[in-house]
C-alpha cells in the first residue's frame, strides 16, 4: 500500500508520536491502527441503534426521546459535580 502525506501542526504530530511510543508503536503503526478502529458518524449511529435494540430485547429498556433527554441532563449534572468534562 502506498504511503500518504498528511500535513498537521508539529504539536499534533509530536503528541501523536508520544502517544504511539507509550503504546509501544511507531507513529505510522499507531495511525494505521487508529484509522482501522475509528467509526464514522454513520457507523456510530448504527452501533448505537444496535445497542439500544439489544438492550430493549434483553430487559425491555426503551426510553422515549424526552426520557433520554432527562437522563442525559442528569448525567451531565453528575459529571459536572464530579468535575469531569
Amino acid at each position: 500500500m502506498p504511503d500518504a502525506t498528511i500535513r498537521i501542526p508539529a504539536e499534533a504530530r509530536d503528541r501523536l508520536a508520544r502517544t504511539a511510543a507509550s503504546e509501544g508503536m511507531s507513529l505510522r503503526g499507531y495511525l494505521s491502527h487508529l484509522a482501522e478502529t475509528l467509526l464514522t458518524p454513520k457507523e456510530r449511529v448504527a452501533r448505537a441503534q444496535e445497542a439500544r435494540a439489544a438492550l430493549r430485547a434483553w430487559n425491555g429498556y426503551d426510553p422515549s426521546a424526552s426520557e433520554q433527554g432527562e437522563l442525559d441532563a442528569e448525567l451531565d449534572r453528575r459529571l459536572g459535580e464530579a468535575g469531569v468534562r
